[in-house]
């Protein structure tokens, strides 16, 4: 299992997505029934201990990720996955809306060789069956780091959710979570 712990005697997996802004993806997974904690950060890249704003620059090769930790006998990283690909547009190479560079891209960053097979597995079944107009572009790559982003970009969307990015951006995209993945949100 991927950096399997333990958090007050609960087993626990981790799984680090990008789906572009990183305030939309922590607002999503944070409400699903399982997921113990969602981690704002950058991963992928290759200057250490990156600031938000080298990697908006684009030049660190960092993604705007979130690190997933999660209670695998309430969730499966099959049930994240679904969540990935339906939360975002993975057709999309480096852009999700209005935000657009290589930190903004769609990507798995697997944790072992059980969520790279299901994380491919996926993505090539998505393409064969037409389900998007363009072909995924998700990119799946093997963890290598992770940095936390700065503490104003924790827990964003529920400390900020009159700031318009939230209102306009994020909120829509939690209407549509919360209608679709009723069942699999935290009573």
């Amino acid at each position: 299992m991927a950096e399997e712990r333990t958090i007050a005697s609960v087993v626990t997996d981790t799984a680090t997505f990008g789906t572009g802004c990183f305030w939309c993806t922590e607002a999503i997974f944070e409400r699903m029934d399982g997921v113990l904690k969602v981690i704002s950060g950058y991963s992928g890249g290759h200057v250490p201990n990156p600031s938000y704003e080298a990697v908006c620059e684009g030049n660190t090769g960092h993604a705007e990720v979130c690190q997933i930790i999660y209670n695998p006998a309430k969730i499966s990283f099959d049930e994240l996955l679904e969540v990935f690909w339906k939360t975002h547009d993975p057709t999309t190479l480096n852009r999700q809306g209005n935000d657009v560079g290589t930190q903004y891209r769609s990507v798995i960053f697997y944790h072992n060789e059980e969520q790279k097979e299901k994380a491919s597995h996926y993505k090539d079944e998505l393409n064969k069956s037409g389900a998007w107009p363009n072909p995924v572009v998700t990119a799946v790559e093997p963890y290598s780091n992770f940095y936390s982003a700065e503490d104003y970009h924790q827990n964003y969307y529920n400390t900020n959710p009159d700031q318009m990015y939230c209102r306009f951006v994020i909120r829509p995209k939690l209407e549509k979570f919360e209608k679709v993945f009723k069942d699999k949100m935290k009573k």
